[in-house]
């Protein structure tokens, strides 16, 4: 595996001073996932449950629907200029009988660390159906709990406190238990690492949990997560209006904002619990 953080000189300047020093970044590398050899889609990302990453990606785009539809998951073909292995190209088979995805223009990734969508050639490419519809999740959370999700969230963020340059994911159960959390450059790799965990742990589809987001609800988050059954998807900034759309007709719950003791719910309200009254 790559290494997660490198160090790089800077200028420090303030008001009174400039004085050179190191800083600490976050590492953002290319991996190239490869079906059955070859070339499905390039990512930026930040090395480290690669593995995950790639279920993950395979899974909310329609391409896999259980863990048994793949059967290896191997580095290749990705050696540097001295001969070592990068780490950077995954070549994953699929299991007989699982459709190879089409070779076709419009499953041309390239996604970068703010865009996952990027280089998808039609609308019909973007837009999918799941498998697991979260519409029918009868789970129930107190407001309580989703208040706390951000700083169990942050409170996991080990790698951003170093370089405070990295998304987070997390995936959380209805009393507020965390089960995973990811890092990573982009948004969208931190929540197919996360939805990676949950399908190689049997947890897709994701019943009774919460995805903790620590950027905004886009579009293509609130996606992912109607592909993999997650019934609640909370983030601290803003949705979009595609996202909220999204929301509402497949029957997931949808809060943003969610910072302190507030926070906004666009969708699904029926799944937050009447807040307690105290009475004097």
């Amino acid at each position: 595996m790559g290494r997660l953080t490198v160090r790089r000189p800077v200028l420090r300047l303030t008001a009174d001073r400039r004085s050179p020093q190191p800083d600490t970044l976050a590492v953002e590398e290319p991996i190239e996932l490869r079906v059955g050899g070859r070339a499905l889609a390039v990512t930026m990302r930040t090395p480290g449950h690669d593995i995950e990453l790639a279920h993950g990606f395979l899974l909310t785009e329609g391409v896999i629907d259980s863990v048994g539809d793949v059967v290896t998951a191997r580095y290749c073909d990705s050696l540097d200029e001295t001969g070592r292995n990068t780490y950077n190209v995954l070549d994953v088979a699929l299991a007989p009988g699982v459709a190879t995805p089409s070779a076709g223009v419009e499953r041309s990734f390239y996604t970068t660390s703010s865009c996952g969508v990027c280089g998808k050639a039609s609308l019909d490419a973007v837009r999918l159906r799941s498998l697991f519809s979260p519409a029918s999740d009868p789970v129930v959370l107190s407001p309580s709990t989703l208040f706390a999700l951000p700083d169990a969230l942050r409170g996991a963020q080990r790698v951003f406190d170093t370089t405070g340059g990295l998304h987070a994911a997390g995936l959380f159960t209805a009393d507020g238990r965390p089960l995973v959390v990811r890092e990573d450059v982009g948004r969208h790799n931190a929540v197919d690492k996360v939805l990676g965990w949950a399908l190689l742990n049997g947890r897709v589809p994701a019943e009774g949990c919460v995805l903790m987001v620590s950027g905004r609800a886009s579009f293509e988050l609130v996606q992912k997560a109607v592909m993999a059954g997650v019934p609640v998807l909370a983030a601290v900034s803003a949705p979009s209006s595609l996202a909220v759309d999204l929301a509402a007709e497949s029957g997931l719950t949808l809060v943003g904002f969610l910072r302190g003791e507030t926070m906004n719910v666009y969708a699904g309200a029926e799944r937050i619990a009447e807040p307690a009254i105290a009475h004097g």
